[in-house]
C-alpha cells in the first residue's frame, strides 16, 4: 500500500508541476521517478484521484487535479522527489496565549488534526485554514514548552 500511496503522491505532484496531455507522457514522467506501472494501473490511479483534462490558454488539453489548493499548478517546480520530502510545517510564531503555525498549502488541516488528537495538555485546541493554523494555548505556558510538546507531532519544528 505504501508503494501505491507514494505513486499517487508522485502523480499529484507531476500533474501539478507539468503540463502533460497524454497517459503516455504521464507514464514516462512516473518512470523517470522510478515508478513502473501499466497504462491500466495509471487509468485506475487517475480515476481514484478524480483527475480531469482542461484546456490551456494555448488550446491544448492537459491533466488537472480537482480543486485542491495543495496541488495548484506551480510555475517553478522542484523535482518530484524534493517535493515529496518537504515537510508541511513552515514556521511558528507566538503572541500571548496564541500561536500561529504556517504550513505549505493544503497541510494545515492534517497537521491541526494531528495536534488535536495528540492530547497535548498545554494546547486547548486549533483552527485550521489551507496554510495557517491558529493554536489556543493554556495561560502561562512557555514557548519552549509548546515547541517541545509539538515536536512529537511536527518533527522538524525545532
Amino acid at each position: 500500500m505504501k508503494i501505491k500511496n507514494n505513486r499517487l503522491e508522485a502523480l499529484r505532484l507531476i500533474i501539478s508541476s507539468q503540463q502533460l496531455g497524454s497517459q503516455e507522457e504521464l507514464l514516462n514522467a512516473l518512470q523517470q521517478e522510478g515508478f513502473k506501472l501499466t497504462q491500466a494501473t495509471l487509468s485506475r490511479d487517475l480515476k481514484q484521484l478524480k483527475v480531469a483534462k482542461a484546456a490551456t490558454m494555448g488550446g491544448n488539453y492537459v491533466y488537472v487535479l480537482p480543486n485542491e489548493s495543495m496541488y495548484k499548478r506551480v510555475s517553478t517546480p522542484s523535482t518530484i522527489r524534493e517535493m515529496m520530502q518537504m515537510p508541511g510545517f513552515v514556521s511558528i510564531n507566538f503572541s500571548g496565549n496564541m500561536a500561529v503555525i504556517k504550513t505549505r498549502p493544503g497541510y494545515a488541516s492534517s497537521i491541526a488534526w494531528n495536534i488535536d488528537n495528540s492530547a497535548i495538555p498545554q494546547i486547548l485546541g486549533t483552527i485550521a485554514g489551507a496554510d495557517t493554523i491558529f493554536v489556543a494555548l493554556k495561560d502561562g505556558v512557555a514557548k519552549d514548552e509548546i515547541i517541545n510538546a509539538l515536536s512529537t507531532v511536527i518533527p522538524n519544528i525545532k
